[in-house]
């Protein structure tokens, strides 16, 4: 992955070395918990790419549970218990999947209570003919998370009516020694833990991630390494050689000139869901004490004909990075003559023509005063993506240091949850 800033973030470099000279302690900090064996700290989440015990357990799971005609995986749960893990599927494989109606496994997502949607679960069940095509992984730190429960106990409801006791096509991911745990082991039903110190946003390359994608064929091995990587990366001290201090850095320091709002600008369509992945990340992680960055997330170039001209005549209260893939030239238009209606654009690449839109919207960007800078991905890759997600986790470490915020808790959503409880036992 490029990080590219230098000529758009418009902020000056001595800017930028001043405010890593305050990150200086907390850099060795990190280096620090990154070299231990123990989830014991705040950023306990660096260890888990480079957890060998951690990937043994998930293999065990893999390999007792694994069946040749897995065809639907369930994944229940909210937030950081699914965005991670369906922002690698989406980028991999789930973007393409109704263009694949025959390929198989497919993760299904259930996080918010959609009725209409569930309803539809029994009729796709009957399209299968024993439970060794499906699994269900059952994920919530606390196991309190009223959506998840509810949706489990709806769709465990529909899977024994369709094929009798199914707790052996079960995991649930929970935290050690939670009451989740507890009513697991009760019935029987593998546990595979997490980490109490590793919150929900910075999960992704647990158990929480790690299994499901596994069984839906991505290489968790590549993201792994490819989130090592990154995380090597972004613990040294040179600032210069450290791309999520240098983003974070500029996220505040152009928040503190009133740039209240951080769109992560995708222009590849299957990484919506990473945008909406880091929605969550800098949402809860910034947002407290009457500070924050509001997160956005566009999609180019279908945002291209929805939002820029807000974006760009609008008020200048953004700061942007564009996410995409360098071009593979692969998918070539070899004859407009049937539609001879837009110039140029015979004998140049799908990706070229991409390419050529994100280049005249950065320049639009810099004309207009518009801060931007740019993750470059090689491909569509684990590699990649493990980069990325490590990138922007470190990103908001460093942030939080700099907002003077806890980067790790998110005492207001506890609020919601405590009045949902109040009102369903009316």
């Amino acid at each position: 992955m490029k990080f590219i800033y230098k000529d758009s973030a418009l902020i000056p470099d001595a800017s930028i070395q001043k405010e890593a000279q305050t990150l200086a302690q907390y850099v060795k900090h990190m280096a620090e918990v990154a070299a231990k064996t123990e989830y014991t700290d705040l950023e306990a989440s660096l260890l888990l790419s480079s957890d060998a015990a951690l990937l043994q357990k998930v293999k065990d799971i893999y390999n007792k549970k694994h069946t040749i005609n897995l065809k639907y995986i369930f994944v229940v749960g909210i937030g950081g218990s699914n965005l991670g893990t369906k922002a690698i599927y989406d980028a991999l494989l789930g973007f393409y999947d109704n263009l694949r109606p025959g390929y198989f496994p497919k993760i299904i997502f259930l996080d918010t209570q959609i009725t209409a949607y569930l309803t539809q679960i029994p009729a796709l069940l009957e399209t299968l003919s024993s439970k060794e095509e499906i699994f269900v992984h059952a994920i919530s730190k606390s196991g309190g998370t009223t959506e998840t429960i509810a949706n489990l106990t709806m769709l465990t409801s529909m899977l024994e009516k369709r094929f009798g006791e199914v707790n052996d096509r079960m995991v649930i991911i929970t935290d050690e020694g939670s009451a989740f745990q507890k009513r697991g082991e009760e019935l029987g039903i593998d546990i595979l833990t997490m980490p109490k110190t590793v919150g929900g946003r910075f999960s992704v390359f647990s158990a929480v991630g790690l299994l499901a994608l596994m069984q839906s064929g991505v290489d968790v091995v590549e993201l792994r390494r490819g989130a090592t990587d990154m995380r090597n990366r972004c613990l040294q001290a040179d600032y210069t050689e450290n791309p999520a201090m240098i983003s974070a850095i500029v996220a505040f320091l152009h928040n503190q000139q009133g740039k209240n709002i951080h769109d992560t600008f995708v222009f590849t369509p299957q990484l919506e869901s990473l945008g909406k992945w880091y929605r969550q990340l800098l949402g809860e992680s910034a947002g407290k004490e009457g500070k924050g960055i509001t997160p956005t997330v566009s999609v180019g170039s279908v945002d291209l004909h929805s939002v820029a001209q807000l974006y760009l005549g609008g008020p200048k209260d953004k700061i942007t990075t564009f996410v995409y893939t360098q071009a593979d030239n692969s998918l070539v238009l070899e004859d407009s003559s049937r539609y001879p209606l837009v110039p140029n654009i015979e004998g140049k690449s799908i990706d070229q023509i991409t390419h050529a839109i994100i280049g005249g919207t950065k320049a639009a960007y810099l004309k207009a005063g518009l801060p931007y800078m740019e993750c470059v991905l090689e491909k569509l890759t684990a590699y990649e993506l493990g980069a990325f997600l490590q990138f922007k986790m470190c990103e908001m470490m460093y942030l939080g240091k700099l907002m003077e915020v806890n980067t790790f808790d998110q005492p207001e959503v506890e609020l919601y949850k405590m009045e949902t409880k109040k009102l369903l036992s009316l």
